[in-house]
């Protein structure tokens, strides 16, 4: 399947209320993957895990995260100059780059420190089990919007490293340029809402309290009863908590 991507412009009135609310209509968008035998969902830390594990539960697919954090750039550490996601993937917004005159020494310093703490959400989120393996699996790939989109195409990366099936995204919102740009690298892609006005995914809540890691730990707890008996070989790594 390539290329899917189904608009909601006039359905959603407004803003979501929280990342509950849009992991309900994003789960509503997404019904025909229910029940789909090798389906994995990974949500992104940690905004996207209150989003993704409302996907799992409606797709009865199981849930992991897969980490990935965002390079922001000098003095606005909210714009995404990139992101750094597991096995040594970087993606670089060159353009970002460019217009703010940002040289690699300083790329390569966030990128450190970026790095230093991904490691550590990995150790604390999984509390030592091993990430689920998503061989020959189809990966559905969760966050809570898409702004730059730099995170999700460092995920991507990272997860193509891995032998999947394929790479869906979903989103419940993202701006247009960084929604196609997704496109062109996941199998198939659905967002709930593709907006021109698009400049920070806060903005499209209601309630964008920042979510915990203690709320991601407990969430992703929760997902593990989430498998549905015939997914035994893609929820393999999760029995260790059983």
């Amino acid at each position: 399947m390539r290329q899917i991507l189904r608009p909601r412009r006039g359905v959603i009135p407004g803003r979501f209320r929280d990342r509950v609310d849009a992991g309900i209509a994003l789960a509503d968008l997404l019904s025909p993957f229910a029940g789909r035998p090798n389906l994995v969902v990974l949500a992104i830390p940690r905004g996207g895990v209150p989003v993704g594990y409302q996907v799992a539960k409606a797709l009865k697919s199981p849930l992991d995260v897969i980490v990935v954090r965002k390079l922001g750039s000098p003095g606005q550490p909210e714009l995404a100059m990139g992101a750094i996601a597991s096995g040594g993937v970087r993606v670089i917004d060159q353009q970002v780059v460019a217009e703010l005159g940002v040289p690699a020494s300083v790329i390569d310093r966030v990128a450190t420190i970026e790095r230093r703490e991904l490691e550590r959400r990995e150790r604390m989120f999984r509390a030592g089990r091993p990430a689920l393996d998503p061989r020959g699996c189809t990966v559905m790939l969760v966050d809570d919007g898409l702004a730059t989109g730099s995170t999700m195409r460092a995920a991507i990366a990272a997860i193509r490293q891995r032998a999947p099936a394929a790479v869906i995204v979903a989103v419940p919102v993202g701006a247009p340029p960084a929604v196609e740009a997704v496109s062109r690298l996941a199998d198939g892609t659905v967002c709930g809402i593709v907006s021109d006005a698009m400049r920070a995914v806060g903005d499209w809540y209601e309630d964008f309290t920042p979510t915990t890691d203690a709320e991601v730990a407990d969430l992703l707890t929760r997902g593990l009863a989430l498998t549905p008996r015939g997914m035994e070989s893609a929820a393999q790594a999760h029995t260790q908590l059983r």
